[in-house]
């Protein structure tokens, strides 16, 4: 086991409450006989043994209230497909399955829930077609919580059209987070010419670095209130500027002064991606992680439209975050500074500018957003050693699509491939959705070379 993983493992014990995951409510299409009042649709207590139990409910979320659905079959599974336990939901739409060995035993190992869709009560059909499954991370000694979301008819037109808006809303979430790891990467490459593929990993060093300090020991409570994944945000921010710092400070500034090129730079960059990732791998593990807190939220329900808090905050946070870096570089001197480095690095040096105080000051900047995408992605979805370079395509498509160079292009760029690849799952595969991206991109660079924002000059 790795250095990270056990120091952990240590904690672990320190650990009172217990953390679930959670998702959207889950439906069904049957409602109770008449005349039989419909019994509560909660989970099942957590158990207070050392094991680790899978729990999950079924409910139908159109009744008020919710009303349970019985009679559905579950089963886990580990990654190789072996069966580990089944389970069908009670009367109250709940379901338990014990995992083997002690919490121990199962820390840090994956298994896969599946819902056998033919178990679904006659009319019922779950809200994605073919969505019946959930990996499942143990990360922590409590119990895991799954839901599966069983509603209307996803064949039918309402169906389609709620499915419609809950990706475009899963859409706009993740086109924020993606528009300020691009909006870095472009800040970057405007001021040093440099396609730098280790940006990837700086948005993993976020995801890393709040993880780490979600789970110390303990909790850090201001008036009350449990502050911790706020405070690991904060420090994710600043470390993640210090760690872009040092960066610049310990490589690229001196390959700049040895006039280094760009295209050697660029293949600098793919070693550097490749050694910090296998950096995080020995310290982090290979297995996914999950941040305790925010994990067990109740979603807001706008008709048949679940958007949970999480999300609205994460949004909030990204958009302020966007907001504040785009005055900064319109109405600022170091704003303008940067503007007039990206534009012409020898004329504004001829000026009086400091050019190396400035690509400093970006690296810190691009760095810090990238770092703080990260960290709100791992929020958002999980993360694990690779996340950052799982990003990074999208990142380089959404800067290309929007402009090489541009602020407002790389953020213009990144909301149409974020919301693009969440939409496009409606007509295709989820496993196809990138590359729906791609064709995108593809097509735009033929119509119009320097991207949509972009100015007309040879690039590269």
């Amino acid at each position: 086991m790795h250095a990270f993983p056990k120091r952990i493992t240590a904690f672990l014990a320190l650990v009172s409450a217990a953390f679930v995951m959670a998702g959207g409510a889950a439906v069904a299409a049957t409602s109770p006989p008449a005349g039989e009042t419909a019994a509560e649709c909660v989970l099942p207590e957590p158990s207070d043994d050392d094991t680790i139990s899978i729990l999950g409910r079924i409910c139908d979320r159109r009744d008020t209230p919710q009303s349970p659905v019985e009679g559905v079959a579950i089963t886990v599974e580990d990654p190789e497909g072996a069966p580990i336990g089944d389970a069908t939901t009670g009367a109250d739409g709940t379901f338990e399955i014990k995992l083997p060995g002690s919490a121990l035993d199962n820390l840090g190992k994956a298994y896969i829930v599946k819902l056998d869709e033919e178990s679904l009560p006659e009319g019922a059909a779950l809200a994605q077609a073919g969505d019946v499954e959930r990996e499942v991370a143990i990360n922590l000694d409590n119990d895991v919580s799954v839901t599966f979301p069983v509603g209307d008819n996803p064949n039918s037109t309402t169906g389609l059209a709620v499915q419609g808006v809950q990706l475009l809303i899963g859409g706009i979430v993740f086109s924020v987070l993606l528009a300020m790891a691009a909006l870095g990467l472009s800040m970057i490459f405007g001021t040093t010419g440099l396609t730098n593929f280790a940006h990837g990993e700086l948005i993993t060093f976020g995801a890393i670095i709040a993880y780490a300090i979600d789970q110390l020991p303990g909790a850090i409570r201001i008036g009350g209130l449990n502050l911790t994944v706020v405070v690991a945000l904060v420090v994710v921010f600043f470390v993640s500027g210090a760690f872009g710092w040092v960066n610049d400070a310990a490589l690229w500034r001196p390959l700049r002064r040895r006039g280094t090129g760009v295209i050697a730079m660029m293949i600098v960059s793919i070693g550097l991606s490749i050694f910090l990732r296998n950096i995080y791998q020995f310290f982090s593990g290979a297995q996914s992680h999950n941040y305790s807190q925010y994990s067990a939220v109740q979603p807001w329900e706008f008709g048949p439209i679940l958007i949970t808090p999480k999300e609205v905050i994460v949004t909030l946070v990204g958009v302020a975050m966007l907001v504040a870096v785009s005055l900064l570089l319109q109405l600022t001197r170091l704003g303008k500074a940067t503007r007039a480095v990206s534009d012409n690095p020898a004329l504004a040096a001829s000026s009086g500018i400091n050019v190396e105080r400035v690509i400093a000051a970006v690296w810190i900047g691009g760095a810090a957003l990238a770092g703080l995408s990260g960290a709100l992605l791992g929020l958002t979805q999980g993360f694990d050693y690779q996340i950052g370079f799982k990003l990074l395509l999208l990142v380089f498509a959404a800067v290309v699509l929007g402009g090489l160079g541009t602020i407002w292009g790389a953020m213009v760029g990144a909301f149409i491939i974020g919301i693009f690849i969440e939409v496009s799952t409606l007509v295709v595969p989820a496993e196809l959705k990138f590359v729906g991206a791609l064709v995108v991109l593809i097509i735009v660079l033929l119509v119009r070379p320097q991207g949509l924002l972009g100015k007309a000059q040879r690039v590269g």
